[in-house]
């Protein structure tokens, strides 16, 4: 079971492990960050940052070390983090990978709801997904394939993880149009007649078992 965390908001992870390699401001969080494209492998709102900085130093994982000024820029502090920032950002990263948790992608959404809609519509809708899946492995993979010339597998193997995803619900759904469309998929007389029969789910479960 996943712990309740003091601040859960993604973007302070990002936050601790930057500045365990050294003090930052929050401008520079927000630009090394950036650099390295976390928003891409977590749900990053940057206009939270220093909602997120201020959570952090409230609950004594990070602390104000000095306030800096280079030229005509105001004033900003910098701040490092501390043993229980440390402690923190250990144990998040271990239940993170080491705890699964239930996740709602829209895809289950939706999938847990395709029989509203008539199974042709369904089909030319997963066709249309998986023409974008298409796209969009084809262009990440590009993508690592430039990055992976100069940078260590070590830190690309999230986007590695992401694209096996992808690969494996274009399998999936290829899989899932084949059996709609030859009417093999058990339970496609209950969606047809749901449709063409205008009877309830409940009225085509009784109907046909």
């Amino acid at each position: 079971m996943t712990k309740r965390r003091k601040v859960s908001n993604p973007l302070a992870l990002a936050v601790l492990a930057s500045l365990r390699e050294r003090p930052m401001h929050p401008y520079e969080l927000a630009m090394v960050n950036r650099e390295r494209g976390k928003h891409n492998s977590m749900p990053i709102k940057w206009g939270s940052l220093y909602t997120v900085v201020e959570n952090l130093e409230k609950h004594g994982y990070i602390q104000a070390t000095e306030t800096v000024r280079e030229g005509r820029r105001p004033e900003r502090t910098v701040y490092a983090i501390t043993e229980s920032g440390q402690a923190e950002l250990v144990d998040w990263l271990r239940e993170l990978l080491g705890v699964p948790e239930k996740e709602y992608p829209r895809l289950v959404t939706g999938l847990s709801l395709a029989g509203v809609l008539p199974p042709d519509e369904v089909v030319a809708l997963l066709r249309s997904r998986m023409d974008a899946l298409r796209t969009r492995i084809a262009t990440d993979q590009e993508k690592l394939d430039e990055i992976s010339v100069t940078v260590p597998r070590l830190f690309l193997i999230e986007t590695e993880y992401e694209l096996a995803l992808l690969r494996a619900e274009l399998t999936w759904l290829d899989s899932l149009i084949e059996e709609i469309e030859a009417g093999t998929l058990p339970g496609m007389p209950l969606w047809h007649a749901f449709h063409t029969e205008g009877i309830t789910p409940t009225q085509a479960l009784e109907q046909y078992q």
